[in-house]
């Protein structure tokens, strides 16, 4: 029986003597679906989704972690963190979490850093629950046993009926939020968002997403139209992440029922810290894949409920439904198609959507999920598959 599977009933090995005896790391790239094979965004444009998955062994168990980011975070990770874990503490993930923070003090803690940090650390907790006998969920201090999800796509090259079609299926599902890309062409937004709010009618609630294409003056303006007219009520990343004055602009001079939100581009809890001062943005985000994992995570969980701002869950959604639940100003978790593509093809276990939220499985230890090496073995671009 492989590592991934095993201890399915609890039992297992106690504190005592559990050190960790192996690490090993992967990587897959996985093509997008969009036209011709590209995806786009205010301000990037893509072809493939790339997972780095990395493998940690103790006590005849496998905790698995991943983040998505470049295939260069495969080799930062074994280079820098594996030899910090091996013969480590099986049981002491947030000890670990501060060792391999100095470990990389550095090579950059933000970035690929903290990429590579938070795949370890995810794996650390999947493989502490593991050890006992838990899921990830009651492992945790969770606050919820269900997280909100909102449906996300709608990128910018998408003709209008794929569109439509993407954005009204969630509605259909029971997602009573759904988001598209804007900004690329803000010309175009007009016809496009007409289009979706059409198709989804208006008790669904409409969000966007800039990712950091327009400077002060235009996002004013677009996000008074965008309220104003389609009922807007979510405006992510208006102006860029690293422009928190440009932020606390938006939010204090748009419209009053437009939420401005960032975050998903801060590694490491200083970048949290700038955006939550003065505040910058009316609900925070964080990606659990880059914030330095489960350990991280519950810093900027801290740090959003001292601020009195909400969390919303950046992607990774079958890791976030676990580590969420530990967040106790929980908004809602991105449903991205992308991330929702990659971790149903390479993932037995992942959640699925229910009355609009993901529920953890409470019969399955740790994160519940495990790897389908021959699916994803196609799209392997690092690492060797296990024997």
């Amino acid at each position: 029986m492989s590592g991934d599977t095993e201890n399915r009933n609890g039992g297992g090995p106690t504190a005592a003597g559990c050190v960790i005896d192996g690490v090993d790391i992967h990587a897959f790239e996985v093509p997008t679906d969009g036209p011709g094979g590209r995806e786009q965004d205010g301000t990037l444009e893509w072809d493939a989704t790339t997972l780095v998955l990395v493998r940690v062994h103790a006590g005849g168990r496998t905790g698995i972690g991943y983040t998505y980011g470049d295939v260069s975070v495969a080799a930062f990770t074994r280079s820098l963190l594996v030899p910090v874990l091996l013969g480590a503490d099986a049981f002491a993930p947030a000890a670990l979490w501060r060792r391999t923070g100095a470990r990389i003090r550095n090579a950059g803690r933000p970035g690929a850093g903290a990429m590579a940090r938070s795949a370890v650390d995810i794996a650390l907790w999947d493989l502490k629950a593991r050890l006992l006998g838990l899921p990830l969920v009651r492992l945790l201090p969770a606050h919820h046993d269900r997280v909100p999800v909102y449906g996300s796509g709608g990128f910018t090259n998408y003709p209008l009926d794929r569109l439509t079609g993407q954005l009204s299926g969630w509605a259909e599902q029971g997602i009573g939020r759904v988001k598209l890309k804007t900004s690329r062409e803000p010309g175009r937004d007009p016809e496009r968002l007409t289009a979706v709010r059409r198709a989804v009618g208006d008790g669904t609630q409409l969000l966007t997403d800039a990712n950091g294409a327009l400077d002060r003056k235009e996002a004013l303006y677009w996000a008074r139209r965008f309220h104003e007219e389609w009922d807007v009520r979510w405006f992510e990343e208006p102006v860029s992440s690293a422009d928190p004055d440009g932020l606390r602009l938006l939010r204090e001079r748009g419209p009053a029922r437009l939420e401005i939100a960032a975050g998903e581009y801060a590694y490491v809890l200083q970048d949290f810290a700038a955006l939550v001062a003065g505040p910058s943005v009316d609900c925070l985000q964080a990606d659990v894949t880059r914030c330095g994992g489960v350990t991280g995570l519950l810093e900027v969980a801290g740090l959003a409920a001292g601020h009195h701002l909400d969390l919303s869950a950046h992607c990774a959604p079958a890791v976030s439904a676990h580590a969420f639940a530990a967040v106790r100003r929980l908004r809602h978790l991105e449903y991205f198609h992308d991330h929702v593509r990659v971790e149903n093809l390479l993932f037995d276990g992942v959640p699925q959507p229910d009355g609009g939220a993901l529920r953890p499985d409470p019969d399955r230890p740790g994160l519940g999920l495990d790897v389908k090496w021959a699916d994803a073995e196609p799209y392997r671009v690092d690492g060797r598959r296990p024997r």
